[in-house]
């Protein structure tokens, strides 16, 4: 019994020292026990601070790999993790890791590490990446090998209606992309360079032969002139009208002007010619542009469908009545939107003449009764009229220079939609309001001389704030100016008077 008793003695305090001995080595320095893994990456012997390094540097190595991301048509776009911002997610499990055999009383200690030298506790990394960075890089650089869907469209040809099918397409499923690569990443990936299949979805076209052959009622149509516009001018209206022509609209799209005729370049077929810019009539390129829009404004409102955008003009136009007009601007953001609000296509012809009109169409498939009318008409509210002329002095510009705009009466005018039906009148609605501003006449005068008397008489004349005055003396001058015509030899005829045929 004796004997009994002190193994057991010995064998508790042998059991005591061992513990003792695995609490000191465990609390030196508080290394990590052996056994103990994140992913295949062993920590023992380290810090917790030592083992979050090594792991942050075998992250930061993962995010110099190289993913190739497949797109459409097997296309190849390559990135690295760190491009979609790739991180590692679940860093705590340093802390868990480091913390087995060092909390709990000695036998729970004891325990923590004698059960590592039976099986090893391996920790999984967790990673992430950032939706707005991934989602920008499959939008930017794989969607760019998407292959859209081609809508069936139609064509006027001789004055029939050809239908031209529509093409299915390939996109890139953004959405289940970004969710596929991030579970890759956290499950498939083995940390090496590797390909990925990004999600592709059917692009489905749309237009059915049977929707198409509903469009063959004139809905609405309108014309205008631009008689006396100059060539540039007319080679605008020609060009933008040539733009917009052809455009088959299904039901709930919405049609933008600027989108369709834009950009303003040469390259895309405009010239120079005269638009307004704060009060001014300015050379800019596309000049013209807004009869277009204009026109097709009218035609909109004569098909009743629905209109998005619309801005008048800043200065009165003379091609429609006040507040029919619809104005584009680049600078100013002004745009003319309708969205086709019926229930089939709609079909947008237009063309220009020899004698310079232009005409919007616009077909579709008509539900109105044959006894309903609809009609628009101009009231104007005020109208103010410039009562002063302003003249600006040119210094750059010789003496006998003189650029006059013309002035504009202010307006304000409202557009009255008229609807009857059977010659009854049934509806009467206020369509837009809008506010033209008025103008004064203006010159622009060049005094540029070395003369003094001439500088002196100039200016005289520009105190008089006649434009016209102006005018003549600025003209009397440049003829005072030039030099004498050149007396003809003896044994030729004099030069032929002006007007006269030669």
């Amino acid at each position: 019994m004796k004997f009994i008793k002190g193994m057991l003695c010995i064998f508790l305090s042998c059991l005591v020292i061992g513990l003792m001995g695995i609490q000191v080595r465990a609390q030196e320095e508080n290394r990590i026990l052996a056994g103990i893994y994140i992913e295949d990456i062993s920590l023992e012997g380290k810090t917790a601070e030592e083992a979050r390094k090594m792991i942050e540097d075998y992250v930061t190595a993962l995010c110099q790999k190289e993913i190739t991301l497949i797109a459409v048509g097997g296309n190849e776009v390559k990135i690295t993790p760190a491009d979609i911002g790739f991180y590692w997610s679940n860093k705590e499990i340093v802390d868990e890791a480091a913390a087995i055999g060092q909390r709990g009383n000695i036998v729970q200690r004891y325990k923590a590490a004698k059960d590592l030298e039976y099986q090893n506790v391996v920790y999984q990394l967790e990673f992430d990446i950032d939706k707005e960075l991934t989602t920008h890089v499959i939008a930017d650089q794989c969607s760019a090998y998407n292959v859209n869907a081609m809508d069936a469209t139609l064509s006027r040809e001789d004055g029939n209606f050809v239908i031209h099918p529509g093409q299915v397409g390939q996109v890139i499923d953004e959405e289940s992309s970004y969710s596929l690569l991030y579970q890759f990443l956290n499950e498939d990936w083995n940390g090496e360079n590797a390909s990925f299949e990004l999600a592709i979805k059917t692009d489905e076209s749309r237009g059915t032969e049977e929707e198409l052959l509903k469009v063959k009622d004139v809905l609405g149509t309108f014309t205008t002139s631009f008689k006396t516009s100059g060539s540039s001018r007319s080679a605008n209206v020609r060009n933008g009208c040539e733009l917009i022509n052809g455009t088959t609209l299904y039901p709930g799209d919405e049609f933008s002007t600027y989108e369709t005729v834009a950009p303003f370049t040469s390259d895309n077929g405009y010239y120079m010619a005269g638009s307004y810019l704060n009060g001014q009539v300015v050379d800019s390129l596309g000049g013209g542009i807004c009869q277009v829009s204009t026109t097709l404004y009218n035609a909109v409102l004569l098909s009743e469908l629905e209109v998005t955008e619309r801005h008048n003009h800043s200065m009165i136009v003379t091609y429609v009545d006040p507040s029919a007009d619809a104005a584009i601007a680049e600078s100013a953001g002004k745009d003319f939107r309708f969205v086709n609000n019926t229930e089939a296509p709609i079909y947008i012809e237009g063309y220009t003449t020899e004698d310079k009109q232009i005409c919007f169409t616009i077909y579709g498939m008509e539900t109105r009764d044959s006894g309903h009318q609809v009609r628009y008409e101009s009231e104007i509210i005020s109208r103010t009229s410039p009562d002063t002329e302003v003249i600006y002095v040119d210094a750059g510009a010789p003496v006998g220079s003189v650029v006059v705009q013309s002035a504009h009466i202010g307006y304000k005018a409202n557009l009255w939609k008229i609807v009857t039906e059977n010659g009854e009148e049934i509806s009467r609605e206020m369509v837009n309001s809008s506010t033209y501003k008025m103008v004064p006449r203006t010159a622009t005068v060049g005094v540029a001389t070395e003369d003094p008397n001439v500088y002196n008489e100039i200016m005289a004349a520009i105190s008089t704030n006649s434009i016209d005055h102006v005018k003549n003396v600025a003209a009397a001058l440049t003829a005072a100016a030039a030099p004498p015509p050149a007396e003809a030899p003896a044994d030729q005829p004099a030069a032929p008077a002006e007007g006269v045929p030669q």
